[in-house]
């Protein structure tokens, strides 16, 4: 499957997850892609939209290639066999860096808004695609200590293994594209990918019913 930008996307996306709508459902985006889609999703639902803000760490010799990634409450998960091979202090250092970034993000996308609680109520964990699921992993895991009802992990595209990785973290995962041979890039599913400012952040969570 092939999508034309984010919001068609997040509009097909959208259409797998009706029978999730209701009263207690939170739909989360993950900033700033999944941010785009998630809007999609949470309108279709009449869901409120919220964030989880995790954040990947590459590796230092190729940085698009995520061997960690943290949550803004510093919950953190890696590719152990990757992380064997990292130096120590490096890798402390890029934690903390990008845990700021994390909680510099909330601030700004979201100032003092309070962050919906998922507790006893149903979570959509929404993001623009997964290439090693390490970003979408950790969100689930920081989702599930909320002790919500149940739990959704759901993309438009993500590699046939992970897939099956995330069933270990969600109660369900919708994926609309599960690739048995995967294009290496997110992006090369779609046919307009560019970057998503933070003020495009900032207006899609202005128009939600967040």
């Amino acid at each position: 499957m092939h999508f034309t930008d984010r919001q068609d996307a997040g509009k097909k996306l959208a259409k797998a997850l009706m029978n999730y709508v209701s009263g207690d459902t939170v739909v989360y985006a993950l900033p700033r892609g999944g941010v785009v889609l998630g809007f999609e999703v949470a309108q279709a639902l009449q869901a409120p939209l919220d964030l989880v803000i995790t954040r990947k760490i590459g590796h230092p010799c190729n940085e698009e290639y995520a061997v960690c990634a943290i949550t803004e409450e510093g919950e953190l998960l890696c590719n152990e066999s990757e992380k064997d091979s990292l130096d120590p202090n490096w890798l402390k250092q890029e934690v903390e860096r990008e845990r700021q970034e994390a909680l510099r993000r909330r601030r700004v996308y979201l100032g003092n808004k309070e962050h919906i609680s998922v507790k006893d109520k149903r979570a959509i964990v929404v993001d623009d695609g997964i290439a090693t699921g390490l970003t979408m992993r950790v969100a689930l895991r920081s989702l599930r200590r909320e002790q919500p009802k149940e739990l959704i992990a759901a993309i438009p595209v993500a590699p046939h293994d992970v897939v099956e990785a995330l069933y270990k973290e969600a109660d369900a995962v919708v994926v609309l594209e599960e690739a048995e041979i995967y294009l290496g890039a997110v992006g090369a599913y779609y046919d307009h990918f560019p970057q998503v400012t933070d003020e495009e952040v900032k207006e899609l969570l202005k128009r939600s019913r967040c």
